[in-house]
């Protein structure tokens, strides 16, 4: 495409908006989410743990590919917009031999919490480059998203473990879920302490990969996914009212034939109020930097079936009352804005008219602003936190960076993963006033921003 230029378009950067009514603050399976430090949401194959009202997400950093660079966590009240809190692990400076050096694995992080010693629990996938060493890891901290002490790594039991993941159940027994690829798919039982694994609880004797387990109404649920590598499958569960025995044959829960919307399972998230949320990665396997997230709602009935239905965007709801599916948008064309600098059309055959705003930042700090912006119709006329997806094209291999004003305020820094043949979405959460607002897209630090084909905004 365009080489990027050095000058600069803004000078202040700040961390997503927020303001005191959430009016339409959405998940949007599958875009780019941009965190507080303007970067897209670096947590794959992430767990999840609650502490008070705040939700810490802590997944693997893919910045730099399938190497180890940093197990990531960020923090959320609301399950959309997310804060950088940090790396609990990071990788060390000393030969590849220890776990933690160059050229290591380290996959699938999930955290859990000991009532007993007051200790934060990290356990992982640790593995070799080539994937030949196939064991767990485990680190503690004294703070969910402080600096982690690693221990060590082994193989539970003696046996293989590559996908994992984190079981704790309510009398405080935690469980550890592995795929152990010679014999099939594991629940062990921990020791008190959690830092190991004292037996083993079941066994499936099934190619499953990918564990994640859910207690709901009484019942144990175990989500898992085929072994396809990076693509996606149709991804089963099985159920059981005891861990240890009587667990269903293994059923597809989504649409049939949908490779489970492109994802593969990570995590399971009860958050209350009966709603339980899938949280899956739609993995790039060559830009795995590109990897985003799909996440959706569960729907679980009285004779344990489980299914769940893909929402462009839907409302978590995490302050009280269900989910929402949302699918009502009003639309605002990018080459209908007003353009300055070096902004103009672009030929684009996925965008609407065949034409997205281009030429957004670079050296002639070009800028597309579109006016008349209405919010989602809170019934106060108060301001409202809103979603608002910007539809894009990014034809590089890396992101791009737009900085976005609303009605003339702090730039915001947006990110924008690369695009494959199609438009993708990024997630603005702005505030959008009562009446009409105006929104600018630039570009950061003299770089292009991506062509922009139009903003969907929520409507009540």
């Amino acid at each position: 495409m365009y080489s990027r230029g050095l000058q600069c378009w803004c000078t202040v950067l700040l961390s997503l908006s927020t303001a005191p009514v959430l009016g339409s603050l959405q998940v949007v399976p599958g875009g780019t989410w941009t965190a507080s430090n303007g970067e897209h949401l670096n947590a794959h194959g992430a767990g999840v743990i609650k502490v008070n009202d705040t939700f810490y997400l802590v997944g693997e950093d893919k910045s730099q590919g399938s190497a180890f660079v940093n197990v990531n966590c960020f923090s959320s009240a609301d399950l959309v917009q997310w804060k950088y809190e940090g790396a609990l692990l990071s990788r060390t400076s000393t030969t590849a031999s220890g776990d933690l050096g160059p050229g290591r694995i380290i996959e699938r992080p999930k955290v859990i919490y000991n009532d007993k010693t007051q200790k934060y629990v990290l356990w992982m996938h640790v593995d070799s480059s080539s994937y030949g060493e196939a064991k767990v890891g485990v680190a503690t901290g004294d703070t969910v998203c402080g600096k982690y002490t690693y221990l060590r790594s082994f193989k539970p039991l003696g046996f293989e473990s590559r996908d994992m993941g984190l079981f704790k159940d309510d009398d405080g027994t935690a469980y550890l879920l592995t795929e152990d690829r010679k014999n099939g798919i594991r629940i062990n039982k921990l020791t008190p302490d959690y830092l190991d694994v004292l037996e083993g609880t079941y066994l499936w004797k099934d190619h499953i990969e990918a564990p994640a387990l859910v207690k709901y109404n009484s019942r144990y649920y175990m989500f898992g996914s085929h072994l396809t590598g990076w693509d996606a499958n149709d991804n089963v569960y099985s159920t059981s009212t005891s861990l240890a025995s009587g667990w269903s044959a293994w059923a597809t829960f989504a649409e049939p034939k949908s490779n489970t919307y492109t994802s593969q399972t990570a995590y399971i998230l009860d958050y209350g109020n009966g709603n339980i949320m899938y949280l899956g990665d739609r993995w790039v396997s060559k830009n795995l930097q590109a990897s985003t997230y799909v996440w959706l709602p569960l729907l679980f009935s009285g004779d344990g079936k489980v299914s769940m239905k893909n929402h462009a965007s839907w409302v978590p709801n995490v302050g009280g009352g269900s989910w929402e599916g949302r699918g009502n948008y009003t639309t605002y064309i990018g080459t209908n804005g007003k353009y300055s600098g070096g902004a103009k059309d672009v030929s684009c055959g996925a965008c609407a008219g065949g034409k997205a705003a281009g030429y957004v930042g670079g050296s002639d700090q070009g800028t597309v602003t579109m006016t008349g912006i209405r919010g989602s119709g809170d019934t106060t006329g108060a301001a409202t936190t809103t979603t608002v997806q910007i539809r894009y094209v990014n034809a590089d291999s890396k992101p791009r960076y737009a900085g976005v004003t609303v009605n003339g305020g702090q730039v915001m820094k947006v990110a924008f993963e690369p695009t494959s043949g199609d438009t993708s979405v990024s997630i603005l959460n702005v505030v959008l006033r009562s009446g009409e607002n105006t929104v600018t897209i630039g570009g950061i630090d003299g770089g292009w921003g991506p062509d922009v084909d139009r903003l969907l905004v929520p409507t009540q």
